[in-house]
């Protein structure tokens, strides 16, 4: 699995271009606005740059594990308490997250608005990886910072008990797990899963694995 989400440098660096809504971040913040179908095509052009290959999306059931890192608990460093909307002080040391999102780059989201943010300031966004404390197996912004596709379509999880399970083989909408710097400190924990068809936005990226 990656240690950091993708970066807008890397992805210009296969792909050519950065269609990341917030480029003035920098190479080191995570690359967003791409779909699950550029995540494809970036990876298909990585492989043919890179020996051996085996760049894909991890599954779902893959994400979840790595995230957690063998912990059981809504964040891998514990519980998590959230306070109104925007705030939970225990994702303050791992994930950049609606509380503490706030950037001085131009091109940031306005969030004058928004409330209980632990700074207050009139523009948020995405931030460099790698920055917040690593979960117990080293993998940086796994909670925060950009959500991340996974390869997998968005089913119902098996009624019983398996192992590495994969999403259902037919349906469109793909699974995206971790939260952003976007708005709810409640989106932003190790179990959470939401869906969208093909969707490009702001607070979207994704992290590879690497098959051996």
């Amino acid at each position: 699995m990656g240690q950091t989400e993708v970066t807008q440098g890397l992805w210009k660096a296969v792909m050519g271009s950065n269609p990341s809504h917030f480029s003035n971040c920098g190479d080191d913040c995570p690359v967003e606005k791409v779909s699950w179908d550029d995540c494809q095509a970036f990876i298909g052009k990585l492989n043919g740059m890179v020996s051996g290959g085996g760049f894909r999306l991890p599954t779902e059931a893959e994400w979840e594990y790595a995230c957690r890192a063998g912990t059981t608990t809504a964040l891998y460093t514990g519980t998590i308490r959230i306070e109104g909307v925007n705030n939970s002080p225990d994702l303050d040391p791992i994930a950049w997250y609606g509380g503490n999102s706030c950037v001085n780059y131009d091109g940031g989201y306005d969030c004058s608005g928004w409330s209980e943010k632990q700074i207050s300031c009139g523009r948020c966004g995405t931030h460099a990886v790698g920055n917040k404390k690593a979960n117990g197996w080293g993998l940086y912004d796994t909670i925060g910072n950009v959500w991340e596709w996974c390869e997998d379509r968005y089913g119902d999880y098996p009624s019983g008990s398996v192992t590495d399970p994969e999403g259902p083989s037919g349906g469109s909408p793909r699974v995206y797990r971790g939260g952003c710097w976007l708005f709810y400190a409640r989106l932003c924990r190790s179990a959470l899963r939401l869906d969208a068809p093909d969707s490009r936005d702001g607070g979207l990226g994704f992290r590879l694995a690497r098959t051996r």
